[in-house]
């Protein structure tokens, strides 16, 4: 399906799938099988527990095509074209890290990368490679693409795959955000430029902007612990101090500790 979360039409609804019995899941289950790879399959999810609710939802699948658990994307944009409440809200399924054949994974859905918290969290976990899949355009994001997965890589020592998709999709109907501006038919260039960034700084080559690729890359997991006892970034992040402000911060009462020159 093309990203249709900009239209607020309904009917995209009709694409929802279960995490565990839907369409999508069961072909990249078969092809995780065929291929003995750990596979991240976003979908649109149907959660009939629940009332058939709507969740942006990655479901893991394991090497031997067994579903290994999913990740509802924690937060939700209400940004120009960006309507996603429409049809999804926040997710409830925490910052869960995935034990894989092939290391400790886990999933920052899209949006969730503008959050550092959001990144902290899934490290606090021990996650050594995070997947950010992403649906994102030029006119909005591109300016932070190659800055926030390679920070977050480093701030909290782990890989980051920062992956959004490429081309521009144009709809049947107008569709306007309510901002003014005139209604339109598509969302923007959605501009790839996927890389995979280190713990160390480093990072690979973006794939193209303009065409749909493949990256292969060789990750040392060994880099994460390594990158820790060199920085210390973990054993000196104060987190009682930030437990402590963060619990303040969110009650009623709250008060800024600001110090304002007596002089002003």
């Amino acid at each position: 399906m093309p990203f249709a979360f900009c239209t607020r039409e309904k009917h995209w609804c009709e694409f929802a799938e279960s995490a565990e019995t839907g369409e999508s899941v069961a072909f990249c289950q078969a092809a995780a099988r065929r291929w003995g790879m750990v596979v991240i399959c976003p979908i649109l999810e149907r959660d009939a527990a629940h009332n058939d609710v709507v969740w942006n939802t990655a479901v893991v699948i394991g090497h031997t095509g067994n579903i290994i658990g999913k990740h509802r994307k924690n937060h939700i944009p209400r940004v120009g074209d960006f309507n996603e409440s429409t049809y999804y809200m926040e997710g409830n399924t925490g910052h869960p890290v995935f034990e894989t054949a092939f290391g400790k994974i886990a999933i920052n859905i899209c949006y969730g990368r503008h959050h550092p918290m959001n990144w902290q969290a899934f490290g606090m976990n021990g996650a050594e490679l995070v997947f950010n899949p992403a649906a994102t355009v030029g006119e909005l994001s591109e300016p932070l693409w190659p800055v926030e997965a390679r920070n977050a890589a480093i701030a909290n020592s782990y890989f980051v795959a920062g992956i959004n998709r490429v081309g521009t999709e144009v709809f049947p109907r107008e569709f306007t955000s309510g901002d003014g501006k005139p209604a339109h038919k598509d969302f923007g260039h959605f501009y790839g430029s996927s890389y995979v960034a280190a713990p160390d700084g480093s990072r690979s080559p973006s794939l193209a902007r303009e065409r749909d690729g493949l990256m292969v890359a060789d990750v040392d997991l060994n880099l994460c612990r390594q990158t820790k006892d060199k920085w210390g970034f973990q054993m000196t992040a104060r987190y009682d101090m930030y437990a402590e402000y963060f619990a303040k911060f969110v009650k009623p009462d709250f008060k800024p500790q600001v110090i304002r020159d007596p002089s002003l």
